[in-house]
């Protein structure tokens, strides 16, 4: 059976999802009015389930499922332009230059306020004007469209990582510079703006060393029903 064919539930509150049954290590988060799927119920302290907006999967503890309620409406996807995207570039930057004034740490699978990762926020920001991303930084530079680095435009991401993979995404300010949430790993814990130079501080310089490219938000995510 395929995903699209299970039952259907809205979240009544901000839910964490994990990477196991052990839900120990976050996976990622579902912000209050997410819409998921359960999956299986193989497990007496946890449950797998699958997020509708970004068909992204990980295991809901036993006891939150008090906070989930049937939705019998169902999630629809709503196409966006381009263009549309483009015009509300402006709001996608705000929300991730107001998220960087509260009180924030780095969260690895956070996606809601105050404390995110890296694509979390990316996701967290764009979907404040009704455009969804996939979830991880990988998966967001494969659904972006390919930029050069000469031809970057506000609101483009750029991609840092290995050469075989996207690990980390920023969303570019202009004038040479990004605003991202990285870990303390990297000389900063939370939310912060740095440059695309080998010339900046620590933190900029240690991002720039992998850099990968960039790509422009020119869709919202539909599924894959």
């Amino acid at each position: 059976m395929s995903n699209s064919k299970l039952p259907e539930y809205q979240c009544l509150t901000d839910l964490n999802l994990y990477d196991s049954p052990e839900c120990v290590r976050l996976a990622t988060q579902a912000a209050k009015g997410r819409h998921l799927r359960i999956i299986s119920n193989q497990q007496d302290t946890a449950i797998t389930v699958c997020l509708c907006e970004d068909d992204y999967s990980g295991w809901l503890a036993a006891e939150d499922l008090q906070f989930l309620k049937p939705e019998e409406a169902g999630y629809q996807p709503q196409f966006v332009s381009a263009a549309e995207i483009q015009h509300r570039l402006p709001a996608v930057i705000a929300f991730t230059q107001a998220a960087k004034e509260q009180d924030n740490y780095y969260l690895w699978g956070g996606t809601v306020a105050p404390n995110y990762d890296c694509s979390g926020l990316m996701q967290a920001a764009f979907k404040c004007v009704g455009v969804w991303l996939p979830r991880d930084a990988y998966q967001q530079e494969d659904f972006t469209q390919p930029v050069d680095m000469t031809e970057l435009q506000l609101g483009d991401l750029i991609f840092f990582g290995t050469p075989k993979k996207a690990t980390h995404v920023g969303l570019y300010l202009g004038n040479g510079c990004y605003i991202h949430s990285s870990g303390k790993d990297q000389g900063r814990n939370g939310i912060g703006i740095d440059q695309l130079s080998e010339q900046g501080d620590q933190v900029s310089r240690s991002y720039y060393q992998q850099l990968r490219g960039a790509g422009r938000v020119v869709k919202s995510y539909l599924g894959n029903g």
